[in-house]
Formats: C-alpha cells, sequence, structure tokens
C-alpha cells in the first residue's frame, strides 16, 4: 500500500514531464531511457515534489468530482427537490433545500437526526427533504418500506417526522418489526399500511432514490444535497449551517 502511495504521484509526475504520445515519437529508444532516468534521479533528489504532485493530483479530481455532482444535481432537481414521492418537513416554502439521504441503521444517521431538528428549530426558512436509502442490508430495506408506507398515508409529514424519531431512536438493528412497531407508536392506520406495503410506490420509490444517489455519487448516509451543494457524512450542526448559509448567498446573487 505505501509503494502504490507513492507510485501514483510519481506516475503524474512523469504524465507532466515525459511528452505526449504524438510527440514522444520523435524520440529514440536510447532517449526515452535517458529522460526516464533524469526524471528518477530528480524524483529521488526532490521527494518533496511527490507531495506536490499528490496534493495538485487530489485537489483536480476534487473539482472534477464536485462538477460531476452539480451536474447530477441540476439534472435531478425536480426529483430531488419536488418528487411526490419524498417527504417535507421544516418549512415547505422555505429559501433553502436540505435533502437528507438516511439509512434507519445507520449509526450516523441518529446523530445527523438530531442536527437535523435543531436546524429546523433554529432556522425556520429551511425546507427540509428527506429520502429513504437503505443502503446497509435486509433489515434497513424493510424498514425504508414501512416509513414510505408511512408517508403515502401523511401527506403533512407530521406523522413521518415521529415514526422518523422513533425508529432511529430505538435500539439494537431496525427491520420490519420495529418499524411497524414505531409506525404504531406514532398513531398511524394500521390497517392501511399494511396495504400501502403491498404497493408498488414502494419499489419505486427506493428505486427513484437510489437512481439519484448513483448519478450524484452517494455512497453512503448520512449525505446531503444543500441547496446545489453535495455534503457527504455526519458533518455536524456548525457545518450544515454554514452550507445553508452558502446556499442562500449563492440564490442572492
Amino acid at each position: 500500500m505505501l509503494l502504490l502511495r507513492y507510485l501514483a504521484p510519481a506516475v503524474a509526475a512523469a504524465a507532466l514531464i515525459l511528452p505526449q504520445p504524438a510527440a514522444a515519437q520523435n524520440f529514440s529508444e536510447a532517449q526515452r531511457t535517458e529522460i526516464q532516468k533524469i526524471i528518477r534521479e530528480y524524483l529521488l533528489a526532490n521527494p518533496d515534489v511527490l507531495e506536490e504532485v499528490s496534493a495538485e493530483l487530489n485537489k483536480r479530481q476534487a473539482v472534477a468530482e464536485a462538477a460531476k455532482q452539480a451536474s447530477a444535481v441540476k439534472k435531478h432537481s425536480d426529483a430531488l427537490f419536488n418528487s411526490p414521492r419524498s417527504v417535507v418537513v421544516g418549512n415547505r416554502e422555505g429559501d433553502v433545500n436540505f435533502v437528507e439521504f438516511f439509512d434507519y441503521n445507520c449509526g450516523y444517521c441518529k446523530r445527523a437526526m438530531t442536527d437535523m431538528m435543531d436546524l429546523m428549530k433554529a432556522d425556520p426558512k429551511v425546507r427540509v427533504v428527506l429520502k429513504e436509502f437503505p443502503v446497509l442490508g435486509q433489515g434497513s430495506v424493510e424498514a425504508a418500506q414501512v416509513g414510505i408506507a408511512v408517508r403515502m398515508q401523511d401527506p403533512s409529514g407530521k406523522k413521518y417526522l415521529d415514526f422518523h424519531q422513533k425508529l432511529l431512536n430505538s435500539r439494537g438493528q431496525a427491520d420490519k418489526a420495529k418499524a411497524v412497531a414505531a409506525a404504531k407508536d406514532a398513531g398511524v392506520d394500521m390497517a392501511r399500511l399494511e396495504k400501502d406495503m403491498a404497493s408498488s410506490e414502494i419499489k419505486a420509490t427506493i428505486e427513484e432514490n437510489f437512481r439519484m444517489a448513483e448519478d450524484i455519487g452517494l455512497n453512503g448516509t448520512p449525505s446531503y444535497v444543500i441547496g446545489q451543494q453535495v455534503v457527504v457524512g455526519a458533518v455536524g450542526l456548525d457545518t450544515l449551517k454554514e452550507k445553508i448559509a452558502a446556499a442562500r448567498r449563492s440564490v442572492e446573487r
């Protein structure tokens, strides 16, 4: 692993220094060998160059990834922010969209939920959109299926938010049984819940969320889209507030 860590920057450095294929055809094999020798000796004498190249490579990759994510967010903006398959809580007419992809078996999502609730209290203008993203196994899929069925009978999102908190705060692994118990505690119509869980809407919702997440490049939970910016991980309340403030500034320009 240590070799690979330094090999990649060295290859990148060589790519920057060596002629491109079309130009390289003008060099003989002996000349190419001599050039490679010079590069090797230079890198051995100046190993800090490897760190500089690695940092520049990481920077360029980050910029490219951010551009790719921004393009995907734009492509899926309607489904991200306005899909009828999402749950909207907080201020429905809020000035900044705060989309969270979560998994009921994600330990970090429990902390992220506290951040979200504190955020809604501190910022009444934020519009929170919740999307089930069950990536942690069958129990997560079952819990998401129940959650979607709760959403189907609760346009206001109030019972869903109660269910959401109860299930994320529960001990142990989330599955259908725990999710159904949380739905019952939230006052959901249980007969309708069982009926809705057999609906094609359940599968369609999960597929829609996974399709968006894949295009945007989300591979874990919690993940956010705040305004037009992608944020991955339980980054904490202060960072979330900073991202929301940045989103507001971008809209005001």
